[in-house]
């Protein structure tokens, strides 16, 4: 499995799972497309930051392909 926290490992159209910002306590993962990637560091420790093709924003914790 591929490491979230590099954005040199996300691109659009990926598979991934994010944590909302809401969800960071639970840790509860939200399933999308990447449509945008938010953050323009090349790491970010938490994840970086996407916009999914359905609106919503979050970090990557896991990319499924």
């Amino acid at each position: 499995m591929m490491d979230g926290t590099e954005r040199k490992n996300i691109k659009p159209g990926l598979r991934v799972k994010i944590v909302q910002k809401q969800h960071q306590r639970t840790g509860q993962l939200t399933e999308g497309i990447v449509k945008d990637i938010l953050t323009n560091s090349q790491v970010h420790h938490r994840g970086i930051k996407v916009r999914l093709d359905n609106g919503i924003v979050g970090r990557v914790q896991e990319i499924l392909g």
